[in-house]
């Protein structure tokens, strides 16, 4: 059985790190979406599809688990947002998500959605990070190595210091 499991994952971090082990205890396979791809180098959104594809394919190589990662830019159009997620990632027989909209739209579309604790929901948030990285605080600690790796080589934390201070307007 192959499942599905989006987020925007700016930046990946043990949160989603945790989702995915749980994730693979129960699927064959995952196909990992990673939403609003086309957007980038602001304070929310401030990694590329590319480089989160990199944080995720790294972070993911420990587990025994074939997984496929996909960039799925935004539609804003709820209504047809399963079919366009269907149309841009390998087929899947289970969606895995807590955000209740998420859940509804794949309910929606006749989907088996499997929901699973949040893990320290509270730290592991990517706000919370983005904010740990803007302010100089620790955010290693809450991102697996591979992916604090990925934000080094992009020079991720000045990119987002430096967006910040130049447009306030992206937060």
């Amino acid at each position: 059985m192959r499942g599905f499991y989006i987020g925007r994952f700016q930046p990946y971090h043990d949160g989603h790190h945790h989702m995915v082990e749980a994730i693979a205890d129960q699927v064959d396979e995952l196909v990992l979406g990673i939403g609003s791809a086309g957007d980038s180098h602001s304070r929310r959104n401030p990694f590329t599809a590319g480089e989160r594809v990199m944080m995720i394919t790294k972070s993911v190589a420990e587990f025994d688990l074939p997984t496929y990662v996909v960039p799925i830019e935004d539609l804003e159009r709820n209504s047809v947002w399963v079919s366009h997620v269907q149309s841009m990632s390998p087929s899947f027989e289970v969606a895995f998500s807590n955000n209740p909209l998420v859940i509804r739209l794949f309910e929606e579309a006749g989907i088996e959605v499997r929901q699973s604790p949040m893990f320290h929901r509270e730290v592991l948030e990517g706000t919370e990070l983005r904010e740990r990285m803007i302010d100089g605080g620790d955010w290693t600690s809450l991102v697996p190595d591979p992916a604090v790796d990925v934000i080094r080589e992009c020079d991720g934390v000045q990119r987002i210091q430096q967006v910040t201070d130049s447009d306030g307007a992206n937060s």
